[in-house]
């Protein structure tokens, strides 16, 4: 008996049982339960006998082997379905070290490996080793280029930051002079709690027979997911059910550039930008774009066809951008020149991350559970976080007109 044949006669003894049950024929019902039994501990006495006689040949090849020199450990017989050794010879240290030679070095594969007198040992590159690299490829994301320029807090209950707008005035007098007593009236800024969750779930046979790295990766992916969603946010956020972010916010009168709908970016753009950014607040000013919108300013040219843009390298090869010698941080959460709007739309920004705070109530927890319904592994990592703008004097926006 074969799989195939084991699987279609199972699966044919099932449909008379339902036609059985829907026809209230009991009596036949539980007389094909027992075949059905019957059936599957017949195919659990092949099967024990197929990994049997597997194990056999597999220690006949490590026989020869030894014969050749090659010190490798004997298989084993499998006397229950669930004590499976794994001593495949392609699995040796010996093996695994030859293939990675073959195929990063083109080295050919030792002749003791051999096993087959018809087999020719270039053919043995062939044999892929069981073992898999512990590393799984997946597509990269950008991420982590806004979390680390914010003002971080971790207060347990709603923080509250006051806030000024007046700042006392000091005034000339003459000899025993006098001057004006100034109030200073102050508000506050008022953080909330956001829960931020993220749940990876794995079937039970999958945790079971998978990788160590995947277990990895999968820990790994949450982090990322959390640290692209918080940085979302601090871009964008709306402020409901989630932190306000900093494009969310009404700028200052006079720190908005438009960019006309029918126009394109242009040299003034930037000096305009620069000029509605108020003295006090240019020290740690950075610009905020997408990489499309930063190689639209970087492609344009002073009157003196001089790039206005500069990409220079650090000492460790790393690029430092730069419009008007300001650094440039460049994210992938806005929207990009030349990108089709419906609306109108900021595109970039002059802002100090440092005017920007996030308060996280509770750090990160992963947590692992089972789902005791469907026996899957469950990974999961929450937080409470939320952010605000606590000085907006620092933003200046350039946005792009749709009509």
């Amino acid at each position: 008996m074969n799989r195939e044949k084991y699987m279609a006669q199972r699966a044919s003894l099932l449909a008379e049982m339902k036609g059985f049950i829907e026809e209230g024929k009991m009596e036949d019902y539980a007389a094909k339960v027992k075949e059905v039994e019957a059936l599957d501990k017949q195919w659990d006495e092949v099967s024990l006998a197929n990994a049997n006689v597997k194990a056999l040949e597999d220690k006949t090849k490590a026989i020869d082997l030894e014969n050749k020199g090659v010190t490798v450990q004997m298989a084993k017989v499998i006397d229950t379905t669930n004590n499976v050794a794994d001593d495949n010879i392609y699995n040796s240290i010996e093996y695994r070290k030859a293939f990675m030679n073959y195929v990063v070095n083109g080295t050919p594969i030792p002749a003791q490996f051999n096993i087959d007198a018809n087999t020719a040992t270039t053919d043995i590159g062939s044999v892929i080793p069981n073992t898999i690299l512990d590393k799984i490829i997946e597509k990269m994301e950008a991420t982590g280029m806004i979390l680390p320029l914010l003002t971080k807090t971790s207060y347990k209950g709603g923080l509250s930051i006051p806030l000024s707008s007046v700042k006392p005035v000091a005034t000339w007098v003459a000899e025993g002079g006098t001057s004006d007593k100034q109030k200073k009236p102050t508000g506050e800024v008022v953080f909330s709690y956001y829960k931020l969750r993220c749940a990876v779930s794995m079937s039970f046979e999958t945790s079971v027979v998978a990788l160590g790295a995947f277990e990895i990766a999968i820990t790994n992916n949450i982090a990322e997911a959390m640290n692209k969603a918080l940085e979302q946010a601090v871009i964008s956020g709306t402020g409901i059910g989630q932190p306000k972010g900093i494009l969310t916010e009404t700028v200052v009168v006079g720190q908005n550039v438009d960019i006309a709908a029918a126009g394109d970016v242009a040299y003034a753009t930037l000096v305009d930008a620069e000029a509605a950014l108020p003295l006090e607040y240019e020290n740690d000013a950075v610009w905020g774009m997408t990489k499309k919108t930063f190689m639209k300013f970087i492609g344009m040219v002073d009157s003196q066809k001089q790039p206005i843009a500069r990409v220079n390298y650090g000492i460790a090869g790393k690029p430092e951008r730069t419009l008007l010698g300001r650094p440039v941080v460049l994210n992938n959460y806005m929207t990009s020149l030349g990108a089709t709007i419906a609306a109108d739309t900021v595109v970039a920004f002059l802002f100090n991350f440092k005017d920007y705070v996030l308060n996280t109530n509770y750090n990160v927890t992963v947590k692992k559970y089972e789902d005791n319904d469907t026996d899957d592994q469950v990974t999961k990592a929450i937080m409470l976080v939320d952010g605000k703008v606590v000085d907006k004097n620092s933003l200046v926006t350039v946005t792009k007109k749709f009509a």
